[in-house]
């Protein structure tokens, strides 16, 4: 392979400055090229006869992580830390080098595709609006002091889906600037200011993202930190100013086909088929919730009439912590259980697309005042096993017969978590919601509740 080329000949680098680009050389290395063995463990486990958008949402959402758990700005710390010793016995063995030039290049090219990758990754989600979807009825039927900040901010969210696929368009856009070197720097002027504001709103609503967002905006801010300060001169100082035009030159036609066409296999995957595949999840349903179908024609709110234990009826009270006060069917397979029980509170509050109908919980995650169920239906015996969502619940298990004697009206009987006997009557209350009716009626006409 020949060597890229490039005219004129570049002027030398002081001292510090390559100094300074060995360090953020190796930082943005690492931080940008998967380096650690249990990302290639995930990739190589994955079907690839069988990918859907979930897989390639986790493998975009790639960041060294040195320490367990939650990520951490500590790790960014270790990077820096071998970025730094890196950099020292560089210097040491590489005093002759003039200039850095191609390697910057080839950095940017790393940078800027691993950041398309993260924006495009969220963009889709939110284009077709699936990171916030539409409240459900348990969530209707929450009070909004009973719901974290976070949850909040996501269901304000998920009431204007237009809104949230406006966003993952900007998103997208930026993400696709990033292919094209000459509009790179138009990409993170979008990027910047649409990311910062994500990282403004984790801290502020306790998300748990500010430090992946802030990593974004750190590849964002590498990328515009090339193109700053001709900027500043030329609309700041109104300055003439010249144009970096540093370029490689590939002299064998081999190598011009072989960029063109791994660029043009970048944006079939993670352009083409990821968005097919997320559109093609969304029209199942979202993947924020279950997709197994519920006890039929049950969904809506439910009050309870008549609750019994061991045998022993227990009026309507706001205080007391066995009786249920209300009941909540979803079209799938959930439901909630409101009542002056205690409910420890999951704050799982990262992204995650599950798999599996048991593992979607972000209908209980961030709330309290209800218990989240759910349930499998034995149609013979007329049996619901429920089984409670909040992973501080685990094992929790309840086993009820069902009896529909009339439109309207559930009667439940069976074992509750702790193996008392109880009896339930729920009878359907009449509600509208006008999120569900301002949809029928169109927002510009007329609406009765």
């Amino acid at each position: 392979m020949d060597q890229p080329t490039h005219l004129p000949e570049p002027a030398a680098w002081s001292t510090a400055e390559k100094a300074i680009f060995r360090f953020f050389f190796l930082y943005f290395f690492i931080q940008v090229v998967p380096l650690d063995y249990k990302y290639y463990q995930y990739l190589f486990s994955i079907d690839w006869l069988q990918l859907s958008y979930r897989e390639i949402f986790y493998l975009s959402r790639y960041s060294p992580k040195f320490i367990d758990g939650a990520d951490t700005f500590l790790n960014w710390a270790i990077v820096a830390g071998i970025a730094l010793v890196g950099s020292v016995v560089w210097s040491v063995f590489d005093r002759q080098k003039r200039e850095y030039n191609l390697l910057y290049y080839w950095l940017r090219v790393l940078v800027r595709y691993r950041l398309a990758v993260g924006v495009l990754a969220y963009g889709f989600i939110k284009f077709f609006p699936e990171q916030s979807p539409l409240p459900s009825l348990s969530h209707l039927n929450t009070n909004y002091g009973d719901f974290s900040a976070w949850k909040l901010f996501s269901l304000s969210l998920g009431v204007v889906p237009t809104y949230e696929s406006f966003l993952g368009l900007i998103e997208i856009i930026g993400g696709l600037l990033l292919l094209h070197r000459k509009t790179a720097t138009i990409a993170t002027l979008i990027i910047l200011p649409f990311t910062g504001n994500v990282f403004v709103s984790n801290l502020a609503y306790e998300g748990g993202e500010y430090v992946y967002s802030l990593y974004l905006i750190s590849l964002a801010l590498f990328l515009f930190s090339f193109d700053a300060i001709r900027l500043f001169t030329l609309l700041s100082l109104e300055k003439a100013t010249k144009p970096n035009r540093f370029q490689p030159v590939f002299s064998e036609q081999w190598l011009k086909n072989a960029r063109l066409v791994g660029k043009l296999a970048f944006i079939v995957f993670f352009v083409f088929f990821y968005g097919y595949q997320t559109y093609a999840g969304h029209r199942k349903g979202s993947y924020q919730y279950p997709q197994q179908k519920g006890l039929s024609q049950a969904a809506g709110l439910y009050n309870v009439s008549e609750f019994s234990i061991n045998g022993k009826d227990i009026p309507y009270s706001k205080t007391d912590p066995v009786r249920w006060k209300d009941v909540v069917f979803e079209t799938w397979a959930t439901l909630s259980i409101r009542s002056n029980r205690p409910v420890q509170i999951d704050s799982l509050n990262t992204e995650e697309i599950f798999a599996a109908d048991s593992l979607r919980n972000y209908e209980s995650t961030g709330s309290i005042s209800r218990h989240y169920y759910s349930y499998t239906i034995d149609s013979l015996t007329h049996t619901l096993l429920l089984k409670n969502k909040n992973r501080h619940y685990k094992g929790e298990q309840l086993v009820l017969h069902y009896e529909r004697p009339e439109a309207g009206t559930i009667l439940l009987k069976g074992l509750n978590e702790n193996r008392d006997s109880i009896r339930v009557v729920l009878n359907q209350v009449d509600k509208k919601y006008l999120i569900y009716e301002a949809k029928k009626v169109g927002r510009r006409k007329g609406l009765k509740l």
